[in-house]
């Protein structure tokens, strides 16, 4: 049974930025895919500045190693310096156990594995032997994972969500695609464990957030809060 005490370790449900990054770059969503982040002046957007910029009011920020997504060579590179300012949670494409450990060796709190990418249950159950230091991302879309290993593809969210702390990893992140987000469905899954929204989340759905139990909303900052268009003089 839960008491106040337990109550009062539940840390409050927020919102956290998330950083698409392709070699060094930040990129932000479009029609057609992942597009450059530039300011007003056309210039490309570093990792560095974009990050010193969020980390002043954001001690988590969630990062798209879109190289390791892409192409499996993920920027290690990049995170050890960031992690010290940070608490990463890092989804860089991990198909297979051995790479998330190369993920949390490079700094981040957090190596997400997800069923975009994953090779299946075994590879999940070998990654949660290895380090315990994981979250794992459903993919969803009318209430089924659509894509992804023959494990889960095709399979009803909560029952893969079922497998999956069943195995070890309790911390899920559920990404909606092409569609808004199921709060009914990540109500059902933040009463079997901690959740997080992500996928199309749009920013500002705290109260969502907190009526359906979740842990929060991982967002794509828009240019414009990062970058914003000086006052006008007085």
């Amino acid at each position: 049974m839960a008491t106040a005490g337990d109550a009062r370790r539940v840390p409050p449900a927020r919102e956290v930025p998330c950083l698409l990054v392709r070699k060094g770059l930040v990129l932000t969503p479009g029609e057609s895919g992942p597009q450059p982040l530039r300011t007003d002046d056309g210039r490309a957007v570093e990792v560095f500045d974009a990050f010193d910029r969020l980390v002043t009011s954001n001690r988590r920020v969630y990062v798209v190693d879109l190289d390791g997504v892409e192409r499996n060579e993920p920027q290690l590179d990049l995170w050890p310096e960031l992690a010290r300012d940070a608490d990463l949670w890092i989804d860089a494409g991990v198909p297979v156990a051995d790479q998330a450990i190369d993920i949390l060796v490079s700094g981040a709190r957090r190596a997400i594995l997800s069923t975009a990418r994953l090779r299946g249950f075994a590879e999940l159950e070998k990654a949660w032997g290895l380090s315990q230091e994981l979250a794992f991302e459903i993919e969803v879309h009318q209430g089924l994972v659509p894509g992804g290993a023959a494990d889960w593809k095709g399979k009803p969210v909560l029952e893969v969500a079922r497998r999956v702390r069943a195995l070890g990893p309790t911390i899920l992140v559920l990404s909606p695609r092409g569609e808004e987000v199921d709060w009914n469905l990540v109500a059902a899954l933040a009463a079997e464990g901690p959740t997080w929204v992500a996928g199309s989340y749009p920013q500002g759905q705290l109260e969502r957030v907190k009526s359906a139990g979740a842990r929060g909303g991982i967002y794509h900052p828009a240019p414009s809060s990062l970058y914003p268009a000086p006052a006008a003089p007085g």
